[in-house]
């Protein structure tokens, strides 16, 4: 049974027994600061596991991506080298939200194994938490499992998703890999950590939920999340004993032997870099499928170490060009059908994934030189060992694990610094486990949830009118509800029915006014916690509102109109940056207020002038058409199928408003727009830039904002031409000649300053003393120029001829200082390394290259010191 069978007879399974089949999530959580990636199929549901949500079903099946890296699943080095781990994977769950409990989990999961995949009972094994004797007691009576086949654990059977959230005692399922595969301990069963009994499903009974204190609190109804992964199952059904041996990942070696001209299980260290290649392609195009980006931070700063990683091995293999690009094409033939937004998004990450393999090309070469010097510096220091903090920054910055540096090294006679790498490693970790709890989406507060829970609810009424009646139906302050506040209380109004637009989408939030027949309210901002919750963030002015009030809301106009110009914008600024760029151009981000707008897309190279002054006169263009902008609610499927743009990271659903501004764009948005592009009046581009490896930004101006930029612009000009005495207009020829006229007394200046330094450096030639038959001068001088301190160093060096300069010089309260040695020298003495020794003396560091290093430091007062030092080391 394929992969693929395997997924599609487990969704029908449970849908043919009441359950929703629920598509996968993004691999980005939404909601969830404890999360760097999705990574269990219960992700998507902690809300309904807490009682927080509500859906139309409560029963439910998925297969979910999940990724499981960065972090703390921070064991890279270990994919690859065994059968089962992997950073990107599919979990199989089926989940009952308050209906079903242990009963009936445990009968469909035995049911599914041994009736529908009709695996042998004999080779099964399950495990419950050391205390549940209800599952023990089913498992047993109810499904006739043997006893001595029931093992009780303690951790290992209570499962929760990270370090707070839902969780509970669990129950496993094992499959018998048969002996041959074991580690042939006379002791060998369930719980070895040999490859013989492998988990292959996981139920977990959701009773609790954990704060961040640790303290559980039973959930408002039990509830099951089971997973069970697609890549173990496969394993079994397809009877080998390596989830890279199953079809899953199969194709994927298969197309990097063809690539490469290396056959698979021919020799270990191949089969360990194709396997790497194999599962962190997975991974790579899925996460950039799903809108993550090799960055140095976050989630990107993750992608961009797998991504390197994968690199090195295919280096390994052989290959000197970049091919993980041309790896993606194996991973969409196996993956697309079930996922098919990889074939919608192939060309766009091939390119991401190309750029990146590019840019680490140049960094490998750099980690491998920094390498190099550091044996030759240690050889020359006669040590043999390769410092931790080194090996670490081999690791960290170049992706070099240890023990590829091991290997390089070892060569040389060199061993490396295990424990002080190691300890480099933990930091790390910690720091990756303190980033990890912030570094997923922004939380919703658990208030809102409850709100919501409750029933509480908010009608949009904004697209069509900018004041409304409507009633208040709850009232926050500091964050916990109350019936009533008074003047200088800021509170979180929640009404039934709102004009104002709550932030999302990129678009920011209305301000306002919120009146009572007695109180009045200026609202400050307007979030949107949940889809249909809205929020307005007020400061009661005068008098007591309460809940329960009847109250006018009112949009600030002019604010909400410039913000609705900023975001139609957008729309068109994508369109023309499509005509001008390519197709490839995808939203990576947006923010639109009612200053400006700001426009994160997908693209390769920062934009030429032509290219942006076309785009400008393009989106003008548009402009000057005005041309009508509709928006309507359509189904998700036949918005698609009209050609919508959708972006990247967002799941939609069965529902979406589609704005259409003429035949020159359409994409799915929920934000406020003007009612024809003319509105916008004028589009002003300001600036283009790289924010992250494949993402290009836009800042750019609309309406009265574009208006008082031309206008600042042109008050510049003036006092420019009147500064240079140029009031008839030719400002640029006039500072032109100016500039030349400055770069001509500079040329004449450093002429003098050559003659002078000529002149002082054959009066410093007197102090010159010989240590050893090594010409040698210390000296201060009155010098503030870097550039002319390094020539007037080159010029005592002439006039040596051989030797070892030093110069220092103070400015400001720093010291400088400056080392030299001839050429001829620099096999005895190294500037760099004396400049390490003298810079300490003056409260500083510094380095440099063999014949020339420089230092800075705070104590000017020791210069003298330092200097002298030098003689004393040359010695």
């Amino acid at each position: 049974m394929t992969g693929k069978e395997v997924r599609e007879r487990f969704l029908k399974y449970f849908a043919d027994r009441g359950h929703t089949i629920v598509s996968s999530s993004n691999l980005i959580p939404k909601n969830d600061p404890t999360l760097l990636f999705t990574n269990a199929g219960m992700n998507q549901f902690k809300d309904l596991f807490l009682g927080l949500e509500k859906r139309d079903y409560i029963r439910a099946c998925s297969s979910q991506k999940c990724v499981r890296a960065g972090g703390k699943h921070n064991d890279l080095e270990n994919v690859g080298r065994t059968a089962r781990h992997h950073t990107f994977f599919e979990m199989l769950g089926n989940f009952s939200f308050g209906d079903y409990f242990k009963k009936e989990a445990i009968a469909f999961a035995w049911e599914f194994l041994t009736q529908e995949l009709k695996l042998d009972k004999n080779r099964l094994y399950v495990s419950v938490y050391k205390d549940d004797d209800e599952a023990a007691a089913i498992w047993h009576e109810q499904e006739g499992v043997p006893l001595d086949r029931i093992y009780r654990f303690d951790e290992d059977n209570f499962w929760s998703m990270g370090d707070t959230g839902p969780c509970g005692p669990c129950t496993e399922i094992f499959w018998d890999n048969g002996p041959a595969t074991g580690c042939g301990s006379a002791d060998c069963a369930v719980g070895c950590d040999c490859d013989r009994y492998m988990e292959i499903w996981n139920n977990v009974f959701m009773q609790f939920n954990r704060d961040e204190q640790g303290v559980m609190t039973p959930l408002p109804k039990p509830s099951v999340d089971t997973g069970m992964g697609l890549e173990r199952i496969s394993t079994v059904m397809q009877g080998v004993t390596s989830n890279y041996d199953t079809d899953l990942i199969q194709g994927i070696i298969r197309h990097v032997e063809k690539l490469s001209g290396k056959q698979y299980r021919a020799e270990e260290k191949d089969d360990v870099s194709m396997r790497v290649i194999a599962d962190h392609s997975r991974a790579i195009t899925f996460l950039i499928c799903d809108g993550v980006l090799p960055s140095n931070e976050g989630r990107g700063y993750v992608l961009r170490r797998i991504m390197r990683r994968a690199a090195r091995h295919a280096k390994m293999l052989g290959f000197s060009e970049p091919v993980l690009y041309r790896i993606v094409d194996a991973v969409i033939s196996v993956m697309a059908e079930a996922y098919p937004d990889l074939l919608q998004r192939e060309e766009y990450i091939k390119k991401v994934v190309r750029a990146e393999e590019e840019r680490f090309a140049e960094t490998l070469d750099n980690g491998l030189r920094i390498l190099n010097d550091e044996v030759t510096a240690l050889k020359n220091r006669g040590a043999k060992v390769l410092p931790g903090e080194v090996v670490f920054k081999l690791y960290d910055t170049y992706g070099f694990p240890m023990d590829l540096t091991a290997d390089i090294v070892s060569n040389e006679g060199f061993t490396v610094d295990e424990a002080g790498f190691e300890a480099c490693m933990e930091k790390q970790r910690e720091q990756a486990r303190e980033h990890w709890k912030g570094s997923g989406e922004e939380r919703v507060s658990t208030v809102y949830k409850n709100l919501h829970g409750q029933g509480l609810r908010t009608s949009f009424t904004g697209y069509d009118e900018r004041t409304a009646y409507s009633v208040i139906t709850a009232l926050l302050q500091d964050g916990n509800p109350v019936e009533s506040a008074a003047a200088g209380a800021e509170v979180d109004v929640i009404t039934e029915t709102t004009p104002f637009y709550g932030e999302s989408g990129g678009q920011a939030g209305d301000t306002g006014e919120i009146s009572t027949g007695n109180a009045h309210l200026e609202v400050i901002a307007t979030l949107k916690p949940l889809a249909d919750l809205i929020v307005h963030r007020a400061r009661v002015r005068e008098g007591i509102v309460k809940v329960g009030d009847a109250v006018d809301l009112k949009v600030a106009g002019s604010r909400r109109t410039a913000t609705a110009r900023n975001h139609t914008a957008t729309h068109l600024l994508q369109a023309a940056l499509r005509q001008v760029l390519g197709d490839h151009v995808k939203q990576a981000g947006s923010q639109v207020d009612n200053e400006r707008l700001r426009f994160d897309f997908t693209h390769f190279s920062a934009m030429t002038q032509e290219e942006l002054e076309r785009v400008e006169e393009l989106v003008n263009t548009y402009i000057m058409d005005n041309t009508d902008v509709a928006a309507r609610e359509m189904e998700l499927d036949k918005a698609m199928e009209s050609g919508a743009t959708a972006l990247f990271d967002e799941k939609y659903g069965d529902t979406v408003r589609v704005v259409r501004v003429g035949e020159v764009s359409c994409e799915l948005c929920g934000g406020t727009h003007v009612r024809a592009s003319g509105d916008i009046g004028l589009f002003k581009l300001l600036s283009e830039a790289g924010i992250a490896a494949g993402v290009r930004r836009i800042e750019a101006l609309t309406g009265m904002e574009a208006l008082h930029y031309a206008r600042r612009l042109e008050e510049d000009q003036k006092k420019i031409a009147s500064l240079v005495k140029a009031e008839g207009g030719d400002a640029v020829d006039r500072i032109q000649r100016i500039m030349a006229r400055q770069k001509e007394l500079q040329r004449e200046i450093e002429t003098l300053q050559g003659r002078l330094n000529a002149s002082a450096s054959a009066d410093l030639l007197a102090g010159v003393r010989e240590i050893g038959g090594i010409k040698t001068l210390a000296v201060k001088v009155d010098m503030d120029d870097p550039k002319g301190l390094r020539e007037f160093a080159d010029s005592l060096k002439d006039r040596i001829g051989s030797g070892v300069i030093a110069i220092g010089t103070e400015k400001d309260g720093k010291a400088t200082l400056l080392v030299a040695v001839t050429k001829d020298l620099t096999s005895r003495f190294k500037a760099g390394d004396l400049i390490k020794q003298l810079a300490p003396i003056i409260g500083g560091s510094g380095g440099g290259k063999p014949e020339l290093a420089q230092a800075g430091g705070s104590i000017p007062d020791k210069l003298g010191e330092a200097l002298e030092k030098l003689y004393e080391l040359v010695g």
